[in-house]
């Protein structure tokens, strides 16, 4: 789930049997984004647009994602707003590259709440790259709920490695 260069929702959806939707937390202009943000943001032009999802399906909230994009090419890019990144950029066909570039731990008191376990959570960074240039900067927390379906994910040997989020 972390290395896959897959839709990690489309995999969700696979997982569970059930369907994944997202639920729009925020989206709107990040001023601070390239200075709080992952370095790849550097790779994007300014300004850039943050947007943030719950992903879930009908009982369980699966994992956090935030993503980001240049203001002016996120509309064509997310034409519906509401839906998983993968439907949208797969709609007309055209060719995604993906790369993950970081895996790490997070832990936050505000995701526990989310997903009712302690952290800390898997975590992994990477860009979309259409015609070779990077499209967006995505980021996804996971739920350690997944472990019931993929079996033991071995977070308990690296815990002494996660960073603080907030």
């Amino acid at each position: 789930m972390l290395l896959g260069d897959g839709s990690p929702t489309r995999h969700l959806q696979l997982l569970t049997n059930q369907e994944t939707r997202i639920k729009l937390i925020s989206m709107q202009l990040d001023p601070l984004s390239k200075q709080e943000g992952p370095n790849e943001l550097n790779q994007l032009k300014s300004p850039l647009i943050r947007r943030q999802v719950w992903i879930n399906n009908q009982n369980k909230t699966l994992a956090w994602a935030e993503s980001w994009w240049n203001a002016e090419q996120v509309s064509e890019n997310l034409k519906a707003k509401e839906e998983p990144i993968w439907k949208n950029l797969t709609q007309d066909r055209s060719e995604l590259f993906r790369e993950v570039d970081s895996i790490s731990l997070v832990n936050a008191q505000w995701l526990e709440d989310k997903f009712f376990f302690k952290g800390p959570f898997w975590s992994r960074n990477y860009r979309f790259f259409r015609e070779k240039k990077p499209l967006t900067i995505i980021r996804e927390v996971f739920n350690p709920h997944l472990e019931t379906l993929l079996g033991p994910s071995g977070i308990n040997e690296f815990k002494n490695l996660y960073s603080s989020s907030s």
